[in-house]
């Protein structure tokens, strides 16, 4: 194994400890600062006081490990990657751990989860591959949906998969009304973009869905 304290971190295999989001993998910050100690136990981070632009904040963080301090910055923002315009403490919060896992992923350790330009914990869908999933919907209702329909339903299935973690409620009634305006060829390539976002989340909005119907009664 290389002498390189970069190159131990950088080949650890970080995958189980994924989570996929709209359409962005995020890496378990207790796992990344876990790894983190465990390759140097004199390793630590603080926090910088954050930054104002306007309605929007930067957050920061510096990772020391094996001497060396690395600084990171990060907009605070919201499941869309948009900044978020006066952040409450929990979005704040939120940020401020995802930067850490960014400097720490500076020393090597899930690196290679990012890719392109400067996603936080996580790389968007490429455009290629993208085209690549809408070859795999079914050709019952691809042939009779427009380009701009199908991309019309999948930005609705991300902003779904996005309030899901945030918002279970609002989630499953967004679901429910815009699903029950759809068309029969509608609703079969809004499934598929749901999955695409998330797997389980049409499952996880069924179940609370009757849940809630449940409670009602």
């Amino acid at each position: 194994m290389s002498d390189n304290n970069f190159v131990k971190l950088a080949q650890i295999n970080v995958s189980d400890h994924i989570e996929k989001k709209n359409g962005l993998s995020y890496l378990s910050w207790p796992f990344a600062v876990a790894e983190l100690m465990k390759a140097d136990q004199n390793a630590n981070w603080q926090f910088h006081e954050p930054l104002n632009f306007g309605e929007t904040m930067m957050v920061s963080c510096t990772v020391t490990a094996f001497g060396k301090p690395v600084t990171m910055h990060l907009p605070v923002m919201d499941h869309r990657n948009q900044a978020i315009k006066n952040p409450d403490a929990f979005a704040v919060n939120k940020n401020m751990m995802r930067c850490l896992v960014k400097a720490i992923a500076c020393h090597g350790l899930g690196l290679y989860i990012y890719a392109g330009e400067d996603l936080p914990e996580g790389e968007a869908k490429k455009p290629v591959e993208l085209a690549e999933s809408r070859k795999k919907i079914s050709t019952s209702y691809a042939e009779t949906l427009t380009q701009e329909r199908q991309d019309a339903l999948a930005s609705k299935a991300q902003e779904i998969a996005g309030i899901w973690d945030t918002d279970m409620d609002f989630s499953v009634n967004e679901y429910v009304t815009f699903r029950d305006s759809l068309d029969t060829d509608e609703q079969a390539a809004f499934k598929h973009f749901l999955d695409e976002a998330n797997p389980k989340l049409r499952n996880g909005l069924l179940k609370h869905y009757k849940a809630m119907n449940e409670q009602a009664a």
